[in-house]
Parts: structure tokens; sequence; C-alpha cells
């Protein structure tokens, strides 16, 4: 889990949510409520139903924390994001944003970017964008314009991933206070995340298996993700400065929306801190994905239209990678993916790529993205029995 890929999460949750909170199909006016797209949908009551055309904007301008999910890979829910940002800033100048994808330690680096102190090569290098976040940071840099071009406060909520994957695998009372990145000790989960993260830890098991690690507990697994709401709820709650003074500032998380879903992550945390006024807005693709929701998911969603088909992106890759001394190890690998089918493994440290040594994991994942449909891309790796030389194919293009 510990920072597992956050889409996955996001959509586990979503579906198992659904599974466990409709026993039966959406009320027939939940498709109503969806008929139409790019409008808002109220869905914090026992049904989904059509919002004015004013949205849920003016209870979110009235909140403390409002919470914007997404789905990491999902070009639209970041322009949806960068939309509710700028009418939210429109009438909330005071506007802080936090972000899920940076951790606490890269806090000076979100300064020196919203001041204009860095160009925009300079941000994703020195937020060591490639080692934090594995998702292309286009998607993302809208986001972060709109930030500088206002002058606006943003804010780094997550914790590094090593903090994770250690309560992950020792659980909460087998990590030091002092290692905990000054986390404190996350509020009791509601049954219903209980049992969502339960299901959810069994896939979690496959993935470490494949990569040779023993299997973890699901109290040790339950431990990280509580600590990961957590660590973001308490960043939000400290922007907003001690209750009863000058006006707080609006603060907004931008996040995955596991850890926004049914109040259940984030909002719990954040309620457990005093934050009583929180505002949960996700997006959805498409009206039938609208009308599958089941009610309690969010104070509303917003429909988003159908993107027309695209050509499907050539396979990438397909691992894990990290850091490993002067060297990269492939750390797991995606079941039926290049990789696997070209004979890598998990645990393969990489001693050449393309005829040259990689010196981080960040330079690998570059070279991999840059490889273009129908070329090859040969490896030398090292393993226990001696070192393999392996050639991938990148399919071409349909």
């Amino acid at each position: 889990m510990p920072q597992i890929l956050p889409s996955l999460l996001g959509a586990a949750l979503l579906a198992l949510g659904a599974g466990l909170a409709t026993a039966a199909p959406p009320a027939p006016k939940a498709a109503d409520a969806c008929a139409e797209t790019s409008r808002w949908v109220l869905a914090g009551g026992k049904r989904l139903q059509a919002a004015p055309p004013a949205g849920p904007l003016g209870e979110a301008l009235a909140s403390e924390v409002v919470l914007l999910g997404e789905q990491h890979d999902q070009e639209d829910h970041h322009r949806w994001q960068l939309q509710v940002l700028a009418a939210l800033h429109a009438q909330r100048p005071d506007l802080v944003i936090g972000f899920e994808m940076f951790p606490r330690r890269l806090q000076p680096v979100l300064d020196r970017w919203v001041n204009g102190e860095l160009s925009a090569r300079e941000f994703i290098t020195q937020s060591e964008w490639e080692q934090v976040w594995n998702f292309p940071p286009q998607l993302y840099m809208p986001l972060f314009e709109f930030a500088r071009l206002n002058r606006i406060p943003m804010l780094a909520l997550n914790v590094d991933a090593k903090l994770t994957r250690a309560i992950a695998d020792k659980g909460w009372q087998g990590v030091p206070a002092a290692e905990r990145e000054g986390v404190g000790r996350p509020a009791a989960p509601q049954p219903a995340y209980r049992d969502l993260l339960r299901e959810l830890h069994r896939s979690h098991l496959a993935g470490r298996r494949q990569a040779g690690k023993p299997d973890n507990s699901f109290e040790n697994f339950l431990d990280a993700q509580l600590a990961w709401d957590r660590a973001m709820a308490e960043a939000l709650a400290a922007r907003l400065g001690p209750a009863g003074g000058p006006r707080r500032p609006l603060v907004v998380g931008v996040m995955g929306s596991g850890h926004i879903n049914f109040d259940h992550g984030v909002p719990h945390q954040l309620r457990d801190l005093g934050v009583k006024k929180v505002t949960t807005l996700l997006p959805v693709s498409g009206r039938e994905a609208c009308a599958a929701l089941p009610p309690g998911i969010a104070d509303a969603v917003f429909v988003l239209p159908e993107r027309p088909a695209a050509s499907p992106e050539p396979p990438r890759l397909g691992v894990t990678l990290e850091d490993q001394g002067k060297g990269v190890r492939i750390a797991q690998l995606n079941p039926g993916s290049l990789a696997e089918r070209y004979g890598l493994k998990a645990g393969d440290r990489i001693v050449e790529l393309a005829g040259r040594a990689p010196g981080s994991s960040a330079e690998v994942s570059a070279a991999i993205r840059r490889q273009p449909p129908g070329t090859w891309l040969p490896f030398k790796v090292a393993r226990k029995d001696g070192e393999v030389e392996i050639v991938v194919r990148f399919p071409p293009q349909p």
C-alpha cells in the first residue's frame, strides 16, 4: 500500500464502497439526477439529486476545508479541479491549496515556486517529481501554474513513502515516534472504512508476494493507511490557524478520491482534529458512472462529459522502481506487463539502460517515457546468479 498506486486505491475503494453501501440498484431518480453532464449532482443525502445551477460552491465557500478528489491519471479530473479552484479563488482570495503529491520536506520548494523563483523545469526537478509521484507532471502543471500566477500558497500534505512503508511492515507502534515526521496518532477508523481496507489488503498482499516481500498483517496495513490520511489532515488543519482569531483562510486539499470517499479517510481525521466544516467534492466521468454512485460518497459530484475515444497508449514497461544505493532496483512487476513478458524480474538491479548506467529511478522512468512505439530498449540487469541482458520491444501504435 503505502504509496500504493493511489489511483488504484481510489478506484478500489469506490467499487468496494458501492458494493457495501448499496444492497440494491440505485433508486430510479439517481439516473434522473445524472441525466445531464457538465453539472453538479448532490450526493450527500440518501439519494442523488440534481443540484441548482450554483451547485455546492456556496457551501464550499463557507467551509473551513474543501477536499477535491481525483483519479490521478484522468486529465479531465485535473481540469475540473482547476475550474473549481478558480471559482473559489474569485470569492476567497485567501485561498491555500494543499497537494497530496508532495511530502512535507519539500515545502520550501513549493514556496520558491509560488514566489516565482523557479522555472517549471527547476520546480519539477527540485520537487523530486519522478521519485515522489508516478504520474506525468503535465497533468498537474496547470494547477501549479494557477497557484504561481495568483501567488496562492501551496501546501505539501504528504509524508515520505518510506514512512508509510515502514508502518505497513512494522505497524504504528513499531516505528519510533522520532521517525513519524511529527504525525500524531490517527483516530480509529469507521467500521465501513475498515471493511473496505480489508478487501484492498488482499490485493496488496499479491503485490508484495510478487516482489518477494513477506506478507504484512492487515492491522499494519490499516495503520499505514490511517497514518497517510492523518498526515494530510494535520497539514490542512494546521494551515487554518487557531479558531476564533482573524478570518481563517479557505484551505483546499487536492488528493486521490480514495482518501475522501464516504468521509472515511481525511474528512474523518479532520473532524477528529476539530475541523467541522468540511466539504467533499468529486469528479465523475459520464452519466452512467454518475448513476452508479452510491449516495453519501461525497457532498457533491460534478458529472464530466464523455471524452471521444482516443488511440490507446502503447504499453509502458509496467514496473515499480526504487533507488538502492548507487543503483536502481525493480521492486515490483505488474501482471501481464512488458517487463514480465520479456523476462525482467522483481529484485533485478538495473546495471545498464541503453548502454548507460542509470543514476536514479527517476532517470530510468524518464527514459522509458521517452521510448517511441515500435522501438527496442536494451537492459542489463544483475541477479544473484550473474548479469543478464534483456531487450524490451515497445509495440507500435495500432
